[in-house]
């Protein structure tokens, strides 16, 4: 081996080594923008990574919209005008409301587990209205105006609401002179079905029928659903 054929060795191995480092930190910048997009309360801009390095060559992530809940998603158009009747985070509509998945919820000062519990909902399935948004925190409010921010992965999308008048009464069609089925009490959590602008379809301890809509809380006075 002649010498001009051992330097080119040696400045190759040299060579090979300085390469090492920067392979690694190109394949940690992929693996934080994986990460990104697989935390939506910490996203940094699909445009760049965290380091402020372009990461057009990344390779595209898909996720399944069936693995997560259309609450935990991030708007990925940040860059155009924000509606204020929607959230920034998920871009549903703001207010609307929610229910407690589970028999506890925390509601804290502001949104992280830093902050101190101001409030503790603790019935089941009780509704509550989204009014704000932060990652993945929600300020949410029951029926007297208490709350604080809460964690999404203690709400739920399915509708209930509060019968607020004492005695309401449950009936088989949305008509006042239609024949009462049931009645109920008021503070009784109901699940929300169908409703029209003044009459919405309940369900409770097993019985169903229809209630004025001035009777719950849980939804708007202009709402209707199917």
């Amino acid at each position: 081996m002649t010498l001009r054929s051992v330097t080119r060795s040696v400045a190759e191995a040299c060579a090979a080594r300085l390469r090492r480092p920067v392979l690694a930190a190109a394949g940690a910048g992929l693996l934080a923008t994986g990460l990104a997009l697989a935390l939506p309360a910490t996203a940094q801009s699909p445009r760049s990574s965290g380091d402020g390095a372009a990461s057009a060559e990344a390779p595209a992530i898909e996720i399944n919209p069936g693995d997560v809940s259309a609450d935990s998603l991030i708007s990925r158009h940040q860059d155009k005008p924000r509606d204020p009747n929607r959230g920034p985070v998920t871009n549903l509509p703001l207010p609307r409301y929610v229910s407690l998945k589970g028999g506890e919820g925390n509601a804290r000062r502001g949104p992280s587990l830093s902050h101190r519990i101001d409030w503790v909902f603790r019935h089941p399935g009780m509704p509550l209205r989204v009014v704000a948004e932060f990652g993945h925190w929600r300020r949410v409010e029951d029926q007297d105006g208490a709350g604080g921010w809460v964690h999404y992965s203690l709400l739920s999308g399915v509708r209930t609401a509060i019968v607020t008048t004492d005695m309401a009464e449950l009936r088989s069609r949305p008509d006042a002179n239609a024949s009462v089925l049931a009645r109920a009490e008021a503070g009784a959590i109901v699940r929300l079905h169908e409703c029209e602008i003044d009459w919405c379809r309940v369900s409770g301890g097993g019985e169903k029928g229809w209630v004025p809509k001035i009777s719950l809380w849980g939804v708007d006075p202009e709402e209707t659903r199917e």
